[in-house]
C-alpha cells in the first residue's frame, strides 16, 4: 500500500465532486457579469439561478429564498445581528440563544455583545437541554427585542443530531427566531424546510463537494431579513452586495444536486463508520466513543484512547497515511481541549480523533485506517509494558 492515503475528514472539507468541477469548468468560460442584461449577463445570471434552484431543492426551500455567500461563516455572521429589516421597518433581535456545543462562529455570538448572548447547556450526549432553553426563553424580556435562537443541526465533532423539530416548537412557542447551522447535517440527513424545520438555514459548499468559498443563507419566508454584512450594487436582492462569485456558485449548485441524489446512500456509509468504530473497539477496548448512544450523522464517530494525546495520534496517522482530525478544523491547524466535550461533561480532556467519511470511501481507506491505529496501539502497549 506504498503511497496509498486515505481521506477520513469529510466533516472539514469534502472532496470535490467530479460534477461540482464540470460545473465550475463550464461556468469559468462564461465572462459576463450576471447583473449585465446583454446576452453574455443573462447566460451567467441562468447559471446561477440554476444553481440557486438546486441548492433549494436539496432543502425543500424556495429558490427566491437562498441568498448566496462567500461561506457558512459569512452566513452566521450575516444571521446573528441584533439589526433586522421587515420590509422598510427595522426589527430589533433582543437577545442571542446558543448552545454550548455550538460552533464557534455561532458560539461567539457573531453582532451580539456578550452580555446579550446567553449560552444553554447540553446533556452528555450533546444535545441541548430543551427545559434549560424553554426557561431561558420564558424570561426573555421582549421589550429588548426578539429572542433569536441559533444553533446546529448536526455537531461537527461527535456527529449529534440536535431534536430541531422540538427546539423549533419551542422557539416558535416563545414568539422567537430560530437559525438552524445546518452545515454538516445537509446532504447527510434529509432537511424539509417546507415543514417549519427552521426560519433560516445556515450552508457551506465544500462540505457536501462543492467548492470551498461559497455557502447560503436559506430562509423559510422573505417578509424579515437581517440588515447586510456585505453592502453593495444590489446583487443578491440587496441582502448580500458584490459581484457573485459564478463559479464556484455553479459547483455549490452541482453538489447540491448530487448530495439530494445520495441521500439514499446514507445506510452504505453508516455501515463504514460501524466498521471503523468495531476496529477501534477491537484494537483499543478502553477506548471511549463519544455520544455512541444518540442520534448521530451516519458519517462521524469522535473517539478517545487512554494514554495517547489528540495530536500526536493524529500525527501517527498522517505520517501511516489517513487524513482525519483532532475535532474542529476551524482553528488553524490548533489541537487543544474540545469545547465539545467539555459542554458535555468532560471537562478540559484534551480533543478526541474525528473520523468523517463520504460515499466514496471504500474498503482500502478502512484497510489503511486498522493498520495505522493498530501501530499506534501496540506502541502503547510497548510504552505501558515499559512502565
Amino acid at each position: 500500500m506504498a503511497g496509498m492515503r486515505a481521506y477520513l475528514d469529510y466533516n472539514a472539507s469534502a472532496p470535490l465532486l467530479a460534477a461540482a468541477r464540470e460545473a465550475m469548468v463550464g461556468a469559468l468560460d462564461v465572462a459576463a457579469n450576471p447583473s449585465s442584461v446583454h446576452a453574455e449577463g443573462r447566460a451567467a445570471r441562468r447559471l446561477i439561478e440554476t444553481a440557486r434552484r438546486d441548492v433549494a431543492a436539496l432543502v425543500n426551500a424556495k429558490a427566491e429564498h437562498v441568498v448566496f455567500t462567500s461561506g457558512a461563516t459569512e452566513a452566521a455572521s450575516t444571521l446573528l445581528s441584533p439589526d433586522w429589516r421587515m420590509g422598510r421597518g427595522d426589527v430589533r433581535m433582543g437577545r442571542l440563544y446558543v448552545s454550548e456545543a455550538d460552533h464557534p462562529c455561532l458560539l461567539n455570538g457573531g453582532h451580539f455583545q456578550p452580555p446579550q448572548v446567553t449560552r444553554i447547556g447540553v446533556n452528555a450526549n450533546g444535545t441541548a437541554d430543551l427545559d434549560a432553553l424553554a426557561a431561558a426563553l420564558g424570561k426573555h424580556d421582549k421589550a429588548e427585542g426578539l429572542a433569536l435562537v441559533a444553533i446546529h443541526a448536526a455537531n461537527n465533532e461527535t456527529g449529534v443530531l440536535q431534536p430541531i423539530d422540538r427546539i423549533a416548537s419551542i422557539v416558535k412557542a416563545a414568539g422567537g427566531i430560530l437559525v438552524v447551522d445546518a452545515v454538516q447535517a445537509v446532504g447527510r440527513i434529509s432537511i424539509d424546510m417546507s415543514a417549519g424545520y427552521a426560519d433560516y438555514l445556515i450552508l457551506s459548499s465544500h462540505k457536501i463537494g462543492g467548492p470551498k468559498g461559497v455557502g447560503a443563507i436559506v430562509a423559510a419566508s422573505d417578509l424579515m431579513m437581517p440588515k447586510p454584512l456585505v453592502n453593495g450594487g444590489g446583487q443578491e436582492k440587496g441582502h448580500r452586495g458584490g459581484t457573485e462569485n459564478l463559479a464556484a456558485i455553479a459547483g455549490f449548485g452541482a453538489a447540491a444536486r448530487e448530495a439530494l441524489a445520495g441521500l439514499d446512500t446514507i445506510g452504505a456509509i453508516r455501515h463504514r463508520r460501524d466498521e471503523i468504530e468495531a476496529i477501534v473497539k477491537a484494537l483499543a477496548s478502553d477506548a471511549e466513543i463519544f455520544a455512541a448512544g444518540a442520534p448521530r450523522l451516519a458519517n462521524t464517530t469522535f473517539f478517545a484512547i487512554p494514554g495517547i494525546k489528540a495530536e500526536t495520534a493524529q500525527i501517527a496517522f498522517d505520517l501511516a497515511g489517513v487524513a482525519l482530525s483532532a475535532g474542529s478544523a476551524c482553528s488553524s491547524g490548533k489541537v487543544g481541549p474540545s469545547h465539545v466535550l467539555k459542554a458535555m461533561g468532560y471537562g478540559d480532556r484534551l480533543g478526541a480523533l474525528r473520523v468523517s467519511i463520504g460515499a466514496a470511501t471504500g474498503g482500502g481507506d478502512i484497510d489503511l485506517f486498522r493498520t495505522a491505529l493498530a501501530g499506534i496501539a501496540s506502541r502503547r502497549a510497548e510504552r505501558e509494558k515499559a512502565a
